[in-house]
């Protein structure tokens, strides 16, 4: 199995430290607001990545974490009054509620900033007493950059490239602009811990090496996280562990790609955020998976408002055929070998969930074909399509119930007025006048429909 190391900037063969068990960590959510659809993805993939190495014989113990003290929870706590230690607590059962409804497993640990402070202000002390972190007179710690020598090397920057790149916190204590917090001195209000450089709380980037090194020592396997985290997060991590225990911090580092609406990069600052409640309310788990799925994890999503409606289609018609070959010829406990070898091929090149789904495809057209020939091995073959696939969360359901949800969902007659502007566009389309098909698709959009066409036609559905 090949796995692409950020650190290396290539695949390369998955050896563990230990043979035989992986030691697993992913930066998980800094709870601050709801979760939203990046929130989701990136705990999706992690969660495949954990179960297919199972899958594939290894002992994995998997840990993520939850950052609940950070200067956007006080921001929050601040606007809305609630303390917070209280504020996080909520975020914290919300979350875990909607990651339950998307069927995302929890992971072997849970790990908090907040039961780990005593371990953080032993690991910052640490920094300290070894050169690599100074106090300043108001009671902050930093890290010195320069003490470590290879810092830049995720992320394959040097010094300059990154005073360039990233947004960096000016304080004229500190030595090098560079220089980040390991702990930071207590403002009025804000919450805080008692510490040997007086009253404060920990840093972002401390939390994750101190909870990691907690759980697992001083090295871990594969250590995860969204493509954003590079630089300075996951830097910072490697710098501030390496620096603590002179040797290698993690053997491979996996980043997933980021979720675009339209083409443009998710944020609240275009108030383009989808969250995961709101997805859920609208469309069955499954659907937000095979819809995320279908792009490699290392690829950027761009959410189009045909993506979740078009996963919907593409799973009705599979449920379909499912539904047709379990009342032609019932269930079998027979499968189908080949199926689950090219399932296991795509995903020993890098998790590539993108493959495994294009082969659906051609697995369903056979299916099809052999239901059509009253070929009873098409039971086999759906079997084992469903034990297989069941690993990235899809063909858990009953069929019948999929195929009947889908149609009185989309039972509502369409309104004239509807109908009219889709015929005339696909008169446009048939004359090739592409540039006013293309007005009455968007016509169509903000009446509230989406169009998709195919040889024999066009379908509508509601947005």
């Amino acid at each position: 199995m090949k796995i692409y190391n950020t650190l290396t900037g290539k695949k390369q063969e998955f050896k563990p430290i230990e043979e035989g068990k992986v030691k697993m960590y992913a930066c998980g959510i800094t709870v601050s607001g709801e979760a939203h659809i990046g929130h989701a993805y990136q705990a999706l993939i992690y969660d495949i990545i954990r179960k297919y190495l199972e899958k594939i014989g290894y002992d994995v113990t998997y840990a993520r974490n939850y950052t609940d003290v950070d200067d956007k929870i006080i921001a929050k706590s601040n606007e809305t009054g609630i303390p917070a230690d209280e504020y996080a607590k909520k975020m914290i059962e919300n979350i875990d509620e909607q990651m339950a409804r998307l069927k995302v497993d929890d992971p072997s640990l849970w790990l908090k900033a907040t039961e780990s402070i005593d371990d953080i202000i032993a690991f910052v002390q640490t920094l300290v007493d070894k050169g690599h972190a100074y106090a300043t007179e108001k009671g902050d710690v930093y890290f010195s950059v320069e003490s470590f020598p290879s810092y830049g090397k995720l992320s394959h920057r040097n010094l300059e490239d990154a005073m360039n790149g990233v947004r960096v916190d000016n304080d004229e204590m500190k030595k090098n602009p560079l220089d980040f917090a390991l702990w930071k001195s207590a403002k009025e209000g804000e919450p805080s811990w008692t510490s040997p450089w007086g009253e404060g709380r920990p840093g972002w980037h401390i939390e994750c090496s101190t909870m990691n090194r907690k759980a697992f020592g001083d090295q871990i396997d594969i250590h995860g996280g969204g493509r954003d985290l590079i630089f300075p997060h996951h830097e910072n991590e490697i710098a501030q562990t390496e620096a603590l225990t002179g040797k290698q911090f993690a053997a491979f580092w996996i980043h997933n790609g980021l979720i675009k609406v339209n083409g443009q990069k998710m944020s609240k600052s275009l108030g383009n955020s989808l969250f995961l409640k709101d997805l859920l309310d609208k469309y069955s788990a499954e659907v937000i998976k095979f819809a995320l799925l279908q792009t490699n994890y290392r690829g950027d999503i761009n959410v189009t408002d045909n993506l979740f409606p078009d996963a919907e289609k593409h799973l009705y018609d599979f449920y379909s055929i499912i539904d047709g070959v379990e009342k032609a010829f019932g269930k079998t406990e027979e499968g189908n070998a080949e199926i689950d070898a090219e399932f296991n091929k795509a995903m020993d090149d890098d998790f590539n969930t993108a493959l495994a789904i294009s082969n659906l495809y051609g697995y369903f057209k056979a299916v099809k074909a052999k239901l059509a020939a009253n070929d009873k091995s098409a039971a086999a073959d759906v079997n084992q399509i469903r034990k297989t696939y069941s690993l990235i969360g899809l063909f858990a359901e009953d069929a019948a119930a999929v195929v009947n949800a889908y149609n009185a969902k989309n039972a509502e007659e369409i309104p004239a007025d509807v109908k009219a502007v889709a015929e005339e566009r696909w008169t446009a389309r048939t004359n090739k006048d592409w540039a006013k098909s293309d007005e009455l698709r968007d016509k169509l959009s903000s009446m509230g429909y989406l169009v998709k066409d195919s040889k024999e036609g066009y379908t509508l559905s509601k947005k």
